[in-house]
């Protein structure tokens, strides 16, 4: 009854408020402060907003980000963090490492190595990596209001803030984050606890996005935390060799959406679609394309899968604006929407450890808290 009971939520969320077409409304023109905050915000709907709300930006209108001697010329001496994994997949599911009797043991929720150096090195590690023959991926995605920390000398390039969306939800951003990365970097399902203004400045960014009342679809377990490591040396592709994955002592859970939208291989689709069939099985999830210009308004807590595809140059580059989401009623409607679809999934056996074993695994705290932020 509980399984119908959410179906039936879902289904009439989409009627009622987000559609069914499974498309993200677009607008020709940035909205009004009172219109973004009524029709979006408030419904807790994403749009996207055409390049007409950036086109003043000397990023776009000069071209200057799409310029990589620019890049390196303004950046040169600043340090810049760098996120490396073997396959572009930072904070996301993968296998833990061999038991010593070389078993398999599930899988663990997997964070990147974390490197600082130079920007022109950077750049060009995050270029080398995006070869498929490369065994590291280098992601510049550091998060944590980054753009003002390692990046403020291109802050006159690009609006410091939103003005509509500034005015519409009465705050400055909180963090303003920029993201730089090659067509191998790919994001696992998650969520925010922030409304996201989301500028993709180069390249194209591909988003499928679920919407609050459908969090039950996404499979949230917990897992064991692990992060890759390096040699402390390295510092370039050639020098870097191969990432190692080492789980986190004392042994950390992670709540995670287990879902893979893309499984790499025809039998892995067969497992997903046994293990997970309520998202194989029910509504697509919304879809869009963000292109050079483009803002998406990504809501407080839509789950969201996001891939891209670089410019002529390899790369692709987005800053977005995180503000803080109002803690209201719907925070509160959603903490209880996920309390019954954890029950129910216990109830039904289908909520797992990472080894497969059902087990008793609590969501009382938040999937991807506001305390675990991870790329896009």
């Amino acid at each position: 009854m509980a399984d119908e009971q959410l179906g039936n939520l879902w289904r009439e969320a989409r009627e009622l408020s987000f559609g069914t077409s499974g498309q993200v409304e677009r607008l020709e023109s940035p909205p009004s402060p009172l219109r973004f905050l009524r029709d979006f915000v408030a419904a807790n709907k994403p749009c996207i907003i055409s390049r007409t709300a950036t086109l003043h930006w000397p990023a776009f209108a000069r071209s200057l980000w799409s310029d990589d001697a620019y890049l390196r010329r303004v950046l040169s001496g600043h340090s810049v963090s760098v996120h490396l994994t073997p396959h572009g997949r930072a904070d996301s599911l993968v296998p833990l490492p061999p038991a010593p009797d070389g078993g398999a043991r599930g899988l663990c929720f997997a964070s990147a190595c974390v490197r600082s150096m130079e920007f022109p090195e950077a750049l060009s590690l995050i270029y080398d990596t995006g070869l498929p023959s490369s065994p590291v991926v280098a992601y510049a995605q550091q998060q944590n209001d980054c753009f003002r920390a390692e990046y403020s000398a291109l802050a006159m390039d690009v609006e410091p803030h939103i003005p509509w969306a500034t005015e519409a939800l009465g705050c400055l951003p909180e963090a303003v984050n920029l993201w730089i990365g090659n067509g191998r970097s790919e994001t696992s399902f998650h969520k925010d606890h922030y409304e996201n203004l989301y500028v993709v400045v180069t390249g194209e960014k591909h988003f499928l996005l679920l919407p609050p009342t459908e969090a039950h679809r996404l499979y949230v377990r917990s897992y064991p935390a692990a992060q890759y490591v390096t040699t402390p040396s390295s510092s370039s592709s050639e020098e870097m060799g191969e990432l190692k994955l080492e789980v986190m002592e004392p042994e950390t859970l992670v709540p995670w959406c287990s879902v893979d939208p893309y499984p790499p291989s025809p039998e892995d689709v067969a497992k997903q679609r046994s293990r997970f069939p309520l998202y194989f099985e029910g509504a697509k999830p919304f879809e869009c394309t963000v292109k050079a210009g483009e803002i998406l308004y990504l809501p407080s807590m839509w789950f969201h899968h996001v891939s891209q595809t670089p410019d002529c140059n390899g790369r692709t580059i987005a800053i977005n604006y995180w503000y803080d989401m109002v803690f209201d009623i719907k925070y509160a409607y959603f903490n209880f929407l996920v309390s019954i679809s954890s029950h129910t999934s216990e109830s039904a056996g289908m909520l797992c450890n990472s080894s497969g074993d059902v087990s008793n695994i609590s969501e009382d705290s938040e999937p991807e808290s506001k305390n675990h932020i991870v790329n896009a």
